[in-house]
Parts: C-alpha cells; structure tokens; sequence
C-alpha cells in the first residue's frame, strides 16, 4: 500500500521497549493542505526519548521517536502560507490548536489538543503497518510530516545546532526558571539533575539573577560545566546531599528548588531542600505509577508551593525570539551542552549513555541531512 504515502526515508523504529531501536524504511503520509514536510537536519537525544523508548512514558508502537529538532522545509501544503520550501524552522511537540480552554488562557503549552497527533499514524513500515511520530514529531529519521503550526521559522543568523536545542531542553529548562516558577533576582536557586533540561534550567537562573545557583548531580564529571555556566556551587548526590545544602543556605533551604529528574525520590528531595514559604518545581517527566507522599501536616507548616512544568510554560511564537536575542548576545551557551554527535544507529548508544548519569546532549545529523 502507497497511496497517500509516497515519500520513502530511512528512521530508526522502536518497536518494543525491550528491542533496541532500528534503522527502517518507512512511508511518510502525503502532505496535506495544512502540512509541510521537513528534512531533518539535527535533533537531540532527549531524557523523555529514553523514557519512551523504555516503557517508562506510553507510546503507542511501532513508532519512531525524537522532538527536538531543526530542520529544512522541503514541501508545503497548498493552505501553508507563512512557510515556504527552504525554509529551516524548529519542530514544536507541543501545537497549540488555538481554540480550547487552555490556549483561550495564553497557556499554549497546555493545550487540550497539542498532544494528539502523537495517537495517529504518520507513516507506515515495509509491511504496511501503521507507524506513530513519537511525542508528535518523530525526529530520528531523515524527513517527517508535521502541521505548519507545529514549525517555527529560524532566523539566518541562528546555526542549526542551537536552533535543535531550542526544541526542548533549553526551552523547557530555562523556561521552567523564569517563566513556570518566575525566579526573582537574588534568589537562591538549587537544580537537582544536570542532564540537558537541568543545565538549561542552571543557564535560566543566572539569567534570572539568581544570587545563589546550586547544583546537585550523581555525576561528579558534571561539575565544572556547571559552574561554567552558572552554579555557584556543585553537590553531589548522596546521602549527605540535604546536609550540605542547608549549609550553603544558612540552614533555610532555596528560595526555588527545580527537580529536573522526575522521579518520586528526586521530587521528594528537591521539596525538602526548599525553605518554608518557597516553591518546589517538578520539571523532569515521570512515571504514572511512581507515586510521591506528602503529609498533611507538611503542606500546612512549610507553606511550600509545589508546581508542574510543561515544556517550560512555552509560548513559541512569542517566546522564541527572545530565546534568539539571548544566543545572539552571548547570555546562552548551548554549544557547551552538546557532548556528542552521530548519526541515527548511534541513539541507542546514547539513549545508554544518558541511563548511566553520563553526556548531556547527543545531536543526530539523520543520513539525509546535507
């Protein structure tokens, strides 16, 4: 079966979460009137691929994974009219609708329907089965199809590279800090897991102007970077943790504390290094069935508040030329979080890598990028 899937590329497949991924031969769906199709010519490998590509985060299979991506328009659909072929723009897993409850409140990032065509198929395999863009976008392969929405046009003077990170790790991270949890100036700020959202998310504090930047990771290789760009302190994770931060904080606790990993324990963590009266940000995606406990006693006497974040409360159109002028004026630093580069067979090898505590970005430059 081809019809309505004409346009042949090369994408890494995942197909059950306890197979490694492969490279395949797919079908992309046609370009419909309000689509484009875009080459893909770098996306990074993000700690919610690997959530997904191990079962952790529902996905509906066979499906190819990777959101975080730049890349070069090469089709539009006949209603496209503020995208044109050559265009290099960057792939949102978020597409606001622009008519439901949560975007009629300016949250676009919350949108009712944003997620949902991550549910429907986009391609189909050799056989004809029916293949799903994972977190909406399906990046590791050499082109996908996306609604034009879903694509935000990159200026000339922004290399390739930054433009991918902007996809998700800078945007959620930096966002999670000035936008989610709106750090005030000399605040204390303490950031628990330096993967590529947390160091995003240490880069967003120092814009904040926060007075005192903590950072905490069970990789000690990590520390310099951190500093690098903006800790003032590194901490390692283990059991003294707790400890030393209340002995960087005059025994209070930060002001703001952002859990970058996800997990019941982390969360836990991070809210119990916040002082009385501050905000705990949980940043990092976990699983439904990791549950995390809190007394109701504790909710009333530390007056904490505790607050999700989505994609960095992102608002793209509104939001991405900022993110632009802070790459321009030197205030971000993304080339320093790129820890490796490959090709497509290489994410499982990087998918591993991140499992282990160890790198903080792989970008993938697909077999079809020029």
């Amino acid at each position: 079966m081809t019809d309505g899937y004409q346009v042949e590329v090369n994408a890494l497949v995942l197909r059950s979460p306890d197979k490694p991924m492969e490279v395949e031969r797919i079908r992309l769906k046609d370009v419909g009137a309000g689509d484009i199709r875009v080459r893909i010519d770098a996306t990074g490998v993000c700690h919610s691929d690997l959530s997904l590509a191990r079962g952790v985060l529902a996905q509906q299979l066979p499906a190819v994974l990777g959101h975080e991506a730049c890349g070069t328009v090469v089709e539009t659909g006949s209603a496209v009219t503020d995208l044109r072929e050559g265009d290099r723009v960057i792939l949102l897993w978020i597409t606001p609708c622009g008519h439901c409850v949560s975007c009629a409140r300016n949250e676009p990032h919350l949108c009712v329907n944003g997620s949902a065509r991550g549910a429907e198929p986009y391609a189909l395999d050799s056989s004809g089965e029916p293949v799903y863009p994972g977190l909406t976008v399906g990046s590791f392969a050499d082109q996908t199809v996306v609604p034009s929405a879903a694509a935000v046009k990159v200026p000339d003077d922004i290399s390739t590279e930054d433009a991918a990170l902007l996809g998700c790790a800078i945007t959620t991270g930096v966002g999670a800090v000035t936008k989610t949890a709106a750090v005030t100036t000399g605040s204390s700020v303490l950031v628990v897991g330096l993967g590529g959202v947390g160091l995003a998310a240490v880069q967003g504090a120092r814009l904040a102007g926060a007075a005192n930047v903590i950072a905490v990771d069970r990789n000690q290789d990590k520390a310099s970077l951190a500093i690098a760009l903006g800790a003032h302190h590194f901490v390692p994770a283990d059991d003294d943790t707790k400890k030393t931060v209340r002995g960087l904080t005059d025994k209070q606790g930060v002001d703001f504390a952002f859990d970058c990993v996800g997990s019941s324990r982390t969360i836990r963590d991070a809210w119990g290094m916040t002082r009385r009266g501050g905000t705990a940000c949980v940043v990092g995606i976990g699983g439904k069935d990791d549950q995390v406990s809190f007394s109701a006693l504790e909710l009333f006497h530390f007056a904490r508040t505790l607050v999700g974040c989505v994609a960095g409360s992102l608002d793209a159109n509104r939001d991405l030329p900022r993110y632009f002028d802070h790459i321009r004026d030197g205030r971000l630093d993304l080339a320093a979080m790129v820890t490796g580069h490959g090709k497509l067979s290489d994410v499982e090898a990087a998918l591993a890598e991140m499992a282990a505590g160890r790198g903080i970005r792989t970008l993938v430059v697909p077999d079809g990028a020029r």
